[in-house]
């Protein structure tokens, strides 16, 4: 049990900037973003941990954004994401600055990284968080427990996405937190803001836990990033088959759209997994959500539902996605798709 004289020393709220190739991933701002929020909440700061190597411009875009301060932790071991070396780094950031809070994205580099970082300054970690807020624990007072103030009430599906839990770090410090991508918003951008940059490095002495890279193979990914999609038009195990789909690739095109898909889908081979939207798939925001043959199953609906408008399209008028959505259609969709990408078409011929 750690004593509350040592809790006293942790401060701040830190997230990890990840970075690949020398850009920095979304994710990264929008840690900071909801960083700053917590921070504001606690009556701290927000700092950012840029871990890589030759990285020292991205600190400018970290401050643009939103970030008190940069911890540049900068050497040649670190150019490619490797387990050992990032978590050495991590680690001794940790050890050294005292934080109260750490974020790092739930990101394949994230989920991997952070366990191993919580594991190492034995402190516990709740992964793939979907809300993150500064609160009182126990939420509700307990008769003789003590009821403890401004700490981290992390909020992630639990037992299949059938529950929400809300969970607590009380006793160690920092409280470390996975955070699914797409989640968290961005601060707005304010151009020429400054931070102070600190560098830190606490030395890598190559061992024989340190991979080897041979060679980096890139995947050529012809698809664009369903996140970053204004407009998605969704299928679900309802579009029957994989040759369907062209049904809703049409009104994508007419539309303007990005097609995605849910778990059903990926599961019966139809369409590629970085199409998934849910829970074990990604988290978007879109301005339009077109849920095609889509019951709307709690898994699917934690990656959609903050969708400004959705519009659900399905045969079952009891379907769960109805619940959700701001406009339904109850109908056969092979019938109402094409019918809409026919109007879309004719009223931007009309133009």
């Amino acid at each position: 049990m750690v004593n509350e004289m040592n809790l006293a020393e942790y401060k701040g709220v830190f997230v990890f900037a990840q970075q690949v190739d020398n850009k920095l991933s979304g994710i990264a701002l929008e840690l900071v973003g909801k960083g700053k929020d917590l921070a504001k909440d606690l009556g701290t700061e927000v700092t950012a941990v840029l871990v890589g190597s030759g990285v020292a411009d991205l600190a400018n875009e970290l401050a643009e954004y939103g970030a008190d301060r940069i911890i540049l932790v900068d050497d040649p071991e670190l150019k490619e994401y490797r387990t050992e070396p990032y978590a050495h780094a991590l680690a001794e950031v940790i050890k050294k600055y005292k934080p109260e809070i750490f974020l790092v994205g739930a990101t394949a580099i994230g989920r991997d990284l952070g366990p191993r970082v919580s594991a190492r300054i034995h402190t516990g970690l709740t992964a793939d968080c979907t809300q993150l807020e500064i609160g009182d624990f126990p939420i509700n007072p307990v008769p003789g427990k003590e009821q403890l103030h401004n700490q981290l009430l992390m909020t992630r599906p639990a037992f299949g996405g059938n529950t929400i839990a809300t969970i607590a770090c009380p006793d160690f410090r920092p409280q470390m937190a996975t955070v699914r991508p797409g989640v968290m918003q961005k601060a707005p951008r304010v151009e020429g803001a400054k931070a102070n940059v600190e560098e830190f490095n606490p030395g890598f002495i190559p061992n024989n836990k340190y991979v080897e890279i041979l060679e980096v193979v890139k995947s050529v990914v012809e698809t664009a990033d369903i996140m970053d999609a204004k407009i998605l038009v969704s299928g679900g195990r309802g579009v029957g088959s994989a040759e369907n789909f062209k049904l809703l690739d049409d009104l994508a095109d007419a539309i303007g759209g990005t097609v995605s898909c849910s778990r059903a889908v990926v599961d019966s081979g139809w369409k590629s997994k970085d199409l998934q939207v849910g829970q074990t798939g990604k988290t978007v925001r879109p301005q339009v959500y077109f849920a095609i043959g889509i019951s709307g199953a709690i898994q699917h609906l934690a990656g959609m539902e903050e969708s400004d408008i959705i519009i659900a399209i399905n045969k079952d008028e009891t379907a769960p996605i109805f619940d959700v959505a701001d406009y339904g259609i109850v109908g056969d969709l092979n019938k109402i798709v094409p019918m809409l990408t026919e109007k879309i078409r004719a009223a931007k011929a009309e133009k």
